[in-house]
């Protein structure tokens, strides 16, 4: 499974300019400081940011090429996004939430993957009787069961406390381990990379700067002063 990125971008204070080829296998965290394009980057794969120019292609599927004139919306692109909040729906319990949007061939996974987040004693319950790691448990489980190609979380534990943080890391684990489904993770903290990640990017000013097996990127001179 490879992801194409060939794709520049103009924002405010620089112009993103990517050209990667990312074979996509367990978990690649992209890795960088505040505003350095992560954020950026993941919105430009799924679709909610189009580029200002390049190429973008997921195996023989094209996503985005300005040369042919295309541009798939996010909502046939079939990629899960799990943002830094959960952003359920406050009036549906959880199992509205989970089945909202759910792929018809994934109903007969269901019970794997509510029982691998761990979330079935949540169903009948609504979001506002969750703590903030179970909202977020409920919002991959919901992004798992649209039926993506892949899985995209932009910084998903940055609005936990510590314990919720380590338990959601292990969760994120299992699902690389019991479902399978490459994920792409964004993250400004290089533990979390080095906890869950097999593969590195890191990024600067829009840039790509360095790329690898997690051990050997994290230990890299850039990350000196991180410590």
């Amino acid at each position: 499974m490879m992801l194409i990125i060939q794709a520049k971008k103009r924002l405010a204070h620089f112009t993103l300019c990517v050209n990667t080829q990312l074979a996509c296998e367990g978990v690649t965290a992209v890795l960088g400081v505040s505003g350095s394009g992560k954020t950026t980057l993941i919105n430009l794969i799924n679709g909610l940011t189009k580029p200002d120019q390049g190429l973008i292609q997921w195996n023989n599927t094209i996503l985005f090429d300005t040369e042919n004139s295309i541009f798939i919306p996010p909502e046939r692109r079939h990629i899960g996004t799990v943002f830094q909040e959960a952003l359920l729906f406050p009036h549906y319990k959880v199992i509205n939430n989970l089945t909202y949007g759910m792929a018809p061939h994934m109903q007969r996974r269901f019970d794997e993957i509510i029982d691998v987040l761990n979330i079935r004693n949540l169903l009948n319950r609504y979001p506002a009787m969750l703590s903030g790691g179970e909202k977020q448990r409920v919002s991959i489980g919901r992004a798992l069961l649209s039926g993506p190609r892949f899985l995209l979380m932009d910084e998903p534990l940055s609005a936990l406390d510590m314990p919720r943080k380590k338990e959601l890391l292990t969760y994120i684990q299992k699902l690389v381990q019991e479902i399978n489904i490459p994920i792409i993770y964004v993250t400004h903290n290089m533990n979390e990379a080095r906890q869950i990640a097999s593969h590195v990017l890191v990024m600067n000013q829009g840039e790509i700067i360095n790329s690898g097996p997690t051990a050997q990127v994290l230990e890299s001179d850039y990350f000196k002063d991180w410590l």
